[in-house]
């Protein structure tokens, strides 16, 4: 069972609502969800959490550092309630993946994402889970940074959020262990159906004159 969920993000007001924040608002929607309350804990470099499943505390925590040494607070946490890796849940922003869409996995590579780099190290493993939330790339390596650092679209907000919201659902399964039906949970999402295009306005028919051309714009 997973005993410890973390959400990967900066502190402060400025960091709030951009992309590299998004396991903030995962694990923010697990404490709402959960019924328990946020208390600022020095010992463990964030903000803990903690409620009771199946006769288990389970932590939440916020590392109140920046995102690229996450793995001090969590190292902290896990080594004093002694908290194996493989019972981690680490909640990020994921660029491989679309908005709306999350994936669960267990162990891997960091991938260059600089909380999951620290994590390693402070743990000395990657075997632990990762809750996947996608952000979407850019397009181009150099915009990474930039793109992560700032606020997402309204449109990729609200997806973000769905995927989130569809994540919390699998939160009993998570708790329970069981890895597989919490898989199925997330990984289902309905396609967003495209809006139907507005109607244009009526243009007159051109007769003995030319057919004015079209104005051509890069969108």
């Amino acid at each position: 069972m997973i005993r410890l969920l973390v959400g990967l993000g900066n502190p402060g007001p400025g960091y709030e609502n951009t992309r590299h924040n998004a396991g903030f608002w995962w694990v923010d929607a697990a404490q709402r969800a959960l019924n328990t309350n946020w208390v600022a804990d020095k010992n463990c470099f964030g903000h803990t959490a903690r409620t009771a499943c199946n006769g288990q505390t389970v932590w939440l925590l916020k590392p109140q550092d920046f995102m690229n040494v996450s793995g001090k607070s969590v190292a902290a946490l896990a080594n004093f309630f002694k908290i194996a890796p493989q019972d981690i849940l680490v909640a990020h922003d994921e660029l491989d993946i679309a908005p709306g869409e999350a994936k669960l996995k267990f162990g891997g590579s960091h991938a260059g994402h600089n909380g999951l780099r620290d994590i390693h190290a402070q743990l000395g493993t990657g075997q632990y889970w990762r809750l996947r939330l996608g952000i979407g790339h850019p397009g181009n390596k150099a915009d990474v940074i930039h793109w992560v650092l700032k606020k997402p679209s309204p449109d990729h907000r609200i997806a973000v959020d769905q995927a989130i919201e569809r994540a919390i659902k699998a939160l009993p399964q998570l708790l329970d262990g069981d890895m597989e039906q919490a898989t199925r949970l997330i990984h289902t999402s309905k396609p967003v159906r495209p809006k139907p295009p507005r109607p244009g306005p009526v243009l007159p028919v051109a007769t003995d004159q030319q057919a004015p051309s079209q104005t051509q714009t890069a969108l």
